[in-house]
């Protein structure tokens, strides 16, 4: 059985190639603590955009990488043996397997790049 959790995922392709990603649009309309909104298909792949504020849960994801990039507001991935703090403009790739969670202090606005069959929410739960 799956477990709900309190965020909003969009897994829906937004925008079609050769259309303009509106990101200021996005944020000037989300008014959920944490939402993704996956934007565009890029060959196996899907880029998301991500407003959050507060943290996610600990999870991994078994066979995908994952890309977050920071846009606005300041991003705090949390591994089992280390953070990575991140500001605009910065970015870290969380390797597969690798349990982690991602925390936001305010309004964060983040690029993420994964496999278009990624599981958001992970393959298992871990340090809940």
């Amino acid at each position: 059985m799956s477990k709900e959790y309190p965020y909003v995922t969009r897994l829906d392709i937004k925008y079609q190639h050769q259309e303009v990603i509106d990101i200021p649009a996005i944020v000037r309309g989300c008014t959920d603590k944490w939402f993704n909104q996956s934007l565009t298909r890029v060959n196996g792949s899907v880029v998301r955009v991500g407003i959050v504020e507060g943290e996610y849960h600990w999870h991994k994801h078994d066979e995908d990488d994952e890309f977050f990039f920071v846009l606005d507001g300041r991003l705090f991935v949390d591994l089992e043996d280390r953070t990575f703090e991140l500001e605009p403009n910065q970015g870290v790739t969380v390797s597969k397997g690798v349990t982690h969670r991602t925390r936001a202090p305010k309004k964060t606005v983040m690029l993420m790049v994964e496999n278009a069959g990624i599981q958001p929410t992970g393959d298992q739960t871990s340090l809940d």
